[in-house]
């Protein structure tokens, strides 16, 4: 059935449904459907738009089998504003925005515009206006801006994990909250009376975000990093588990828009090879950022997972250039889903930016202050970071049981005379502060790190 068919059905169903504001069951439904619309629908056919009314959060269901009603979910009228919180939006991400809150039956259904990447011209073509991207780089700025890749990101990485596991999943629906997900990082513990799958998209989340901070220095726009990006957020989570890493092979759809993503698997490679080179051609990295979260989600090259991989995937230009990152902590779902389909439905991307740029705006506020009541780096760590990280990785890989002359040996072989004592004293502190949150400082395995510390308290038993 073509799509602007079922479009149209959805909107008839739905006009019923809200002359009955008790409900209507699905006997009477399909009755007013003849009778109003002429139009005759199969029980199944019914069903299927009925779940898909549903699934999209225009109508809900009461009852059970055939005492089932269904009623429309009602909005308060007025502006956008007084349907819940919206980020500030610019004149061009207002026009949008009444374009793409029209009913579905309204909005010309498209498919993949394939100019709108090819005509991107990095260093050439900006979504980002020059006076914007002035402004973010003034506000991102950080104290770690001239240390190694990761530097800043591994500064405030206990709080990173925590905000964006949790707002990234929340803009999929996940009903954790930030306590719940602090809770579940830090100490291991899921929340009471959550889905299964909800506890391991935030897992998934941090283990993704440590990948980038750890290897901060490695990552970068090519499939290698992107496929294995899709792989840990996607663990456990997608119905064929040879889908997770993998391109997408078949077609897919998108509830609640009418724009049909490309379909043919080799187009598919292809696009999003071109899409990455184009990314890692930007010589800015908001830019950078901004167009990988407009074009990945319109290209979706997984089966599912995709503004997942595009919001985490955002973060490696700002990780590797050591500025603010950005979070997501606070962005209202609607401006975020709306914005994405500004780009779907109509290839216009203000909406958008208007919520990127509010976006960062928040995370700066958020992590500046936390980076304030940091302590100043001490040289010494900054001097011999990487040996500190081969100390750790040495006694935690090679299992051993950790003592005062271990510590002193390594400190030895590592380092000059002069600062051996120090250094001691660093990896003291090190592994006094080593827990399951931090391992990624020292690209460490949750695993390995777990049996060292069987090892270790085994031995202090």
């Amino acid at each position: 059935m073509p799509w602007s068919k079922q479009a149209e059905d959805l909107e008839k169903i739905c006009s019923i449904i809200k002359n009955h504001p008790q409900g209507i069951g699905i006997s009477f439904l399909e009755e007013a459907l003849v009778q109003e619309h002429e139009t005759r629908l199969s029980r199944r056919t019914l069903q299927r738009r009925l779940e898909q009314l549903i699934s999209d959060g225009r109508i809900i269901s009461e009852g059970k089998s055939t005492a089932r009603v269904y009623r429309l979910v009602t909005m308060p009228e007025g502006p956008s504003l007084d349907k819940g919180p919206y980020v500030p939006m610019s004149p061009e991400g207002t026009r949008i925005q009444k374009e793409i809150q029209k009913p579905l039956m309204y909005r010309r259904p498209v498919g993949y515009e394939r100019e709108f990447l090819l005509s991107y011209m990095p260093g050439k073509t900006w979504y980002l206006p020059e006076g914007i991207r002035a402004q973010l780089h003034d506000i991102g700025r950080t104290p770690a801006g001239a240390g190694p890749a990761g530097t800043y990101a591994r500064d405030i990485l206990g709080r990173l994990l925590v905000d964006l596991s949790w707002a990234s999943s929340k803009l999929e629906g996940n009903t954790y909250s930030r306590l719940d997900t602090q809770q579940l990082i830090e100490f291991g513990r899921a929340a009471e009376g959550k889905d299964v799958q909800e506890t391991q998209m935030i897992l998934n989340h941090k283990a993704a975000i440590e990948m980038l901070v750890a290897d901060a220095d490695q990552v970068d726009f090519d499939l290698f990093t992107f496929q294995n990006l899709h792989a840990v957020l996607s663990q456990n989570l997608m119905p064929d588990e040879d889908a997770c890493g993998r391109l997408r092979r078949r077609p897919v759809d998108i509830s609640g828009t009418v724009f049909y993503p490309l379909a043919m698997p080799q187009q598919l490679e292809d696009f999003f090879r071109l899409l990455l080179d184009k990314a890692k051609a930007i010589p800015d990295p908001f830019e950078q950022a901004f167009f990988l979260l407009v074009q990945l989600p319109y290209l979706q090259p997984f089966e599912d997972v995709n503004k997942r991989v595009a919001r985490i995937g955002a973060n490696i230009p700002l990780i590797k250039q050591n500025l603010c990152p950005l979070s997501f902590v606070d962005v209202p779902e609607r401006s975020y889903v709306e914005g994405l389909l500004g780009v779907y439905e109509l290839n216009k991307i203000e909406l958008l930016q208007d919520v990127f740029v509010w976006a960062f705006e928040r995370s700066c506020q958020r992590y500046l202050a936390i980076t304030k009541t940091l302590a100043q780096p001490d040289p010494l760590k900054i001097r011999y970071r990487q040996e500190i990280i081969q100390a750790v990785q040495e006694v935690v890989n090679g299992r051993v049981s950790l003592s005062r002359q271990v510590i002193m040996d390594l400190s030895k072989r590592l380092v000059p005379e002069q600062d051996r004592i120090a250094f001691a004293k660093i990896l003291d502190q090190a592994f006094l502060k080593l827990h399951e949150g931090s391992v990624a400082r020292y690209r460490l395995r949750r695993s390995d790190f777990l049996d060292w510390v069987r090892i270790r308290d085994d031995g202090n038993g």
